[in-house]
Order: structure tokens, then C-alpha cells, then sequence
């Protein structure tokens, strides 16, 4: 009997499903542009197995639809998987859609948006997606003027991978939030 992960609505999905979905992904530089259509049913098909609504999925076809270039038609189904309790379920998938979301958002015009979805995120449980938030940020704040404070954020994600020189990065990233004289 292989282990089983708890998704929405109780509905026990095996592991097998979780790594044919990685496995699909895998597969996404496969398909040119003018194939995008073919990998999202690929992603379909997969979602199909799922109860109707299910956030995991929608959080699936969301990025299908934005790894294709499609960030108008992501964004509505990422906003439903996280109104359906994505991050309830699975609190990585929920973080991952919440930067996917605000780099659709920006894409879209909304960047004021994403910068009020993924502030949140700079307080939260730390994990391998903190660089991702900063970064994701940094371009909805640039998208709105706000250079300094993105320049800031990317900097202080840097400085840690920095193998020399992370006070310094540090400091000048605080220091470009400081008032200008």
C-alpha cells in the first residue's frame, strides 16, 4: 500500500499522483509555444482525478495556464485555490501560489496588488521560498517606482549567498530604506 497525503475535502490522494504531476512538470520545456496547449492538457488530465473545485488543482492549471504565458487566465484560478484553502492544505503549494499569483498580478497591471499579497510573506515561517517572495516582490515594487525598496529586498536576499561581503550587502540594503537627505 503506498503512503497517502490528506488533500481537500478528506480525499486521500496517493503519492503516485503528487509525482506524476512533478513528473509532468518536468516535461514543460518539451513543449514549444505553439504546443503550450497540449502540456495544460497534460495538467488536465491529471487535475481530472480530483474532486471538483479541489485548490490543488485549480493551484495546478493556474500555473499551467501561467507557465505558458497565459497570466490573465492564471490569475483568477489561483485566487479561487487559495479562497478554497490551498494554504490549509498545503502550506508550501499555498506560498508558492501566493508569489505565482503576484508576479501574475504585475503581469496584469495589478502590481499594487501582488505588493499586498507577498509584504505578509516577509513576516512568515522562513523556508526555500523566502529569496522567491523577496524577488517577486522587488519587481511588483519596481513596477510601481518603487525601485529603492526592491533593490533593497533583492539585496538583502543576496548577501547571505554572498561568499564575502554579506554585512556589507546587509547594510546597504537597510540603508537604501533609509530617508534621503
Amino acid at each position: 500500500m503506498s503512503p497517502r497525503v490528506r488533500l481537500c475535502e478528506s480525499v486521500p490522494v496517493n503519492e503516485d499522483w503528487e509525482k506524476r504531476v512533478l513528473a509532468a512538470w518536468a516535461t514543460l520545456d518539451d513543449y514549444p509555444e505553439e504546443r503550450a496547449a497540449e502540456f495544460r492538457a497534460v495538467i488536465d488530465a491529471l487535475v481530472a482525478e480530483l474532486p471538483d473545485g479541489s485548490p490543488l488543482g485549480l493551484f495546478e492549471q493556474a500555473s499551467a495556464w501561467d507557465s505558458t504565458g497565459h497570466s490573465d487566465k492564471a490569475v483568477p484560478l489561483y485566487r479561487e485555490a487559495l479562497a478554497r484553502g490551498l494554504s490549509r492544505e498545503s502550506g508550501y503549494k499555498g506560498r508558492r501560489a501566493k508569489i505565482q499569483l503576484s508576479s501574475s498580478l504585475r503581469n496584469t497591471g495589478q502590481a499594487e496588488e501582488g505588493v499586498k499579497l507577498l509584504t505578509p510573506e516577509l513576516d512568515g515561517p522562513s523556508d526555500e521560498l523566502d529569496d522567491a517572495v523577496r524577488a517577486t516582490l522587488a519587481l511588483c515594487l519596481s513596477s510601481l517606482g518603487r525601485d529603492r525598496e526592491g533593490l533593497s529586498l533583492v539585496l538583502g536576499a543576496l548577501a547571505p549567498h554572498l561568499p564575502r561581503y554579506q554585512r556589507s550587502m546587509a547594510r546597504y540594503a537597510r540603508a537604501l530604506l533609509a530617508p534621503e537627505d
